[in-house]
C-alpha cells in the first residue's frame, strides 16, 4: 500500500504525527555569529540531530527524516564539502552502535552513487547493522532531492513499461509512489524547518503532499527538545482535512 493510499480516519483522529521531516537549516549561520568557521556549525549541528533522535525515540515516532545533504550542495565550496563527507563518516562511525543499541533502523535516502567508497562502505555497513530493528526509522537525506526522487520513480516506471510489464493506462499514484524513497513508511505529517527560512528547498517534494508545515527561527545547532515539543504541539492543533471541506462548512 503506498504513503498516499495509507491516509485514513484513523490519521486524520491522530493528535500526534508518526513521521517528521526536518530541514536542518542555519548551521553556517550559526558559526558565523559564534565567530567560527562553517564547518563548525555542522559539527554542533551532529549534537542536534542526537536529540532529535532521541526525543523522536522517546515520543515513539514512527520515523523521522533530516535533510543533510541536498543535490544542490555540491555546489559548496570544495573545502565545505569534503569537511561534511568527513563528518558524515564520523557521525557513522560514532553514532551507528548507539542507534542499534536504542532498536532505530537507520536508512540513507539519495543517490549515493556519487560518495566516494569509503563513505558508501560505512552507509552499506550502517543499514546493514540496524536493517531488523523495527522502533524509529531514521531517514538521513543525502545528496537527495525531490526531483531526482521522482525523475528516479518515472525511470523505473518506464523501464517496466518498455519491458511490457505495465500498460501506461494503469500507471496511477500508487504506482509512482512505490518506486519513491520511503515508500513503505507513513506519509509525512509534519515538516519543520529550522533557521528562519520559509521554503521547500527541493525536499521530498511528493511526500510531503499533504503534510503540515512548522517554521522557526531557531538555527539548528541550537535546536532542542523544547523545540520539538512545541512544533508537535503546534501540529496537534492544526485541522487536517487532506483536500475535504472544514467540518460544518457548506
Amino acid at each position: 500500500m503506498s504513503s498516499e493510499t495509507q491516509i485514513t480516519t484513523d490519521d486524520q483522529q491522530r493528535t500526534g504525527p508518526r513521521h517528521v521531516a526536518i530541514i536542518m537549516d542555519g548551521n553556517g549561520r550559526w558559526a558565523k555569529n559564534q565567530g567560527k568557521l562553517r564547518v563548525s556549525g555542522h559539527k554542533a549541528g551532529v549534537k542536534s540531530v542526537r536529540r532529535a533522535v532521541s526525543f523522536a525515540v522517546s515520543n515513539k515516532l514512527e520515523a523521522l527524516t533530516l535533510y543533510a545533504f541536498s543535490s544542490e550542495n555540491w555546489s559548496r565550496p570544495a573545502q565545505e564539502v569534503v569537511a561534511l563527507m568527513e563528518l558524515f563518516v564520523w557521525a557513522l562511525d560514532s553514532e551507528v552502535k548507539s542507534l542499534h543499541k536504542h532498536n532505530v533502523r537507520l536508512r540513507i535516502i539519495g543517490d549515493i552513487s556519487r560518495f566516494n567508497s569509503r563513505l558508501q562502505e560505512r552507509i552499506r555497513r550502517a543499514e546493514e547493522l540496524t536493517q531488523q530493528n523495527d522502533g524509529l526509522t531514521l531517514n538521513i537525506a543525502a545528496n537527495y532531492g525531490g526531483r531526482w526522487d521522482i525523475i528516479y520513480g518515472v525511470k523505473k516506471i518506464a523501464e517496466q513499461v518498455q519491458e511490457g510489464l505495465l500498460r501506461p493506462d494503469q500507471i496511477e499514484e500508487t504506482t509512482l509512489s512505490g518506486f519513491l524513497c520511503m515508500h513503505d513508511l507513513a506519509p509525512v505529517d509534519l515538516v519543520i524547518r529550522t533557521g528562519g527560512e520559509h521554503r521547500i528547498s527541493n525536499f521530498l517534494l511528493w511526500q510531503i503532499a499533504y503534510a503540515e508545515f512548522y517554521f522557526t527561527d531557531v538555527l539548528w545547532p541550537d535546536f532542542d527538545e523544547q523545540v520539538f515539543e512545541g512544533a508537535m504541539n503546534a501540529f496537534s492543533h492544526r485541522e487536517r482535512r487532506f483536500g475535504g471541506a472544514a467540518p460544518g462548512g457548506a
